[in-house]
């Protein structure tokens, strides 16, 4: 049976009668920039969260460029982002002038090696920007404190892990900022584009809340050379329809990524990554895990498929059986045409998942017998 690799209308249609009221709640109210629908949103974003600030903008993109503005990041700056995530990280780093310097992932949780990010600190580096990328956190503690001792901001790109924790604590929430996205493939999904960002600092916040309106305050009087960052009504009266609903959305797909590590966990063939254990030679797929300390919402289920043309064989294998999937990413940023001027790096662990990794289906709508053709499908895959 084809699985579609995300299938937005079912979790939408289930709260069809919630949301067009929502809808109609705004049409009728007039008010579609800022206003009480925006600040009820932040309100219970922040709740969820447990951050003090929480300020919405107008796309995952831009509450990570906003950030660096609020921290003062600009020409003559070093960030250190991770190689393998995508591209909006380290584009908005350039995008204020700043020079984005690439660092290794980790090959269990595909995020950011802070042993590799610390050779890579200079006397010019002002900020770290950890990726919590495919649904778990990075390793926050070990880089909190590397930015602790070189007295380095650090700016949480949470796109992709909004519910997500570290040590009993949400992602994007122990850094001096932390950003979300809200775009419609997101774990809280939204109806267009649209982003968060949070901090515990009153500075920050005041900042960003001022470069969110051009920076002005009052209007017309500009104190900071801002953007239009806002995030619109009908997208918060939106996603507060939904918001209620994210940890049952958290919930259903930590059941499908458990399904599928259950089924699939047959040595040697499918094995689950081990930190610092390189997979058996005989290994097919390689199952992602949980890293230690963390509450992964799986906004991915991605696999590794070892061996030369092995990944994109099995991507064949899939679509020849309907089966969505998708590779994310098949291209690391430091290897992008944009980034050529930068001087040249190897960074061999990102460099070796752009050809393994492959995402399948693992959203929360999922049905069993789609659950089981997934499964089935990279079974009889990992069998041959």
């Amino acid at each position: 049976m084809g699985v579609p690799l995300l299938d937005l209308t079912r979790q939408n249609a289930a709260l069809h009668g919630e949301l067009t009221a929502a809808f109609e709640r705004v049409l009728h109210s007039g008010h579609f920039i800022l206003g009480q629908e925006v600040a009820a949103f932040e309100a219970e974003a922040g709740q969820f969260l447990g951050v003090k600030h929480t300020i919405a903008v107008s796309s995952g993109t831009d509450a990570i460029l906003v950030a660096l503005m609020a921290l003062g990041v600009g020409p003559g700056d070093e960030v250190i982002c991770p190689t393998f995530t995508f591209f909006a990280t380290a584009g908005c780093v350039a995008r204020v002038g700043a020079t984005p310097v690439f660092a290794d992932v980790d090959p269990v949780t595909f995020n950011l090696d802070p042993v590799d990010a610390a050779r890579r600190i200079s006397p010019r580096t002002k900020a770290i920007i950890p990726v919590h990328l495919f649904g778990q956190s990075t390793d926050l503690t070990s880089l909190l404190a590397l930015a602790g001792e070189h007295h380095l901001a650090v700016i949480e790109d949470a796109a992709q892990s909004l519910g997500a924790r570290h040590r009993d604590r949400s992602c994007g929430t122990l850094g001096d900022a932390g950003t979300f996205s809200f775009f419609p493939s997101k774990n809280l999904g939204g109806f267009g584009d649209g982003g968060l960002v949070v901090t515990n600092r009153d500075d920050l916040a005041e900042k960003i809340r001022l470069l969110r309106t051009h920076g002005a305050r009052p209007k017309y009087y500009h104190q900071m050379i801002g953007g239009n960052f806002r995030l619109d009504a009908l997208q918060c009266a939106l996603l507060r329809v939904k918001l209620p609903h994210l940890p049952a959305y958290c919930a259903a797909r930590r059941r499908n990524a458990e399904y599928y590590n259950e089924r699939l966990a047959s040595p040697p063939r499918m094995v689950p990554a081990v930190p610092g254990v390189a997979a058996p030679a005989e290994a097919r797929l390689v199952l992602p895990v949980t890293g230690a300390g963390n509450d992964h919402i799986w906004n991915q289920y991605t696999l590794r498929v070892p061996g030369p043309g092995r990944r994109d064989a099995l991507q064949r294998h899939l679509a020849a059986q309907g089966i969505g999937c998708e590779i994310y990413y098949p291209l690391p940023l430091h290897q992008q045409a944009c980034f050529a001027h930068l001087p040249s790096a190897r960074l061999p662990v990102a460099e070796q998942l752009v050809s393994e990794v492959i995402s399948v289906p693992v959203f929360p709508e999922l049905t069993e017998p789609e659950r089981h053709a997934v499964a089935s499908a990279l079974a009889s895959f990992g069998a041959g």
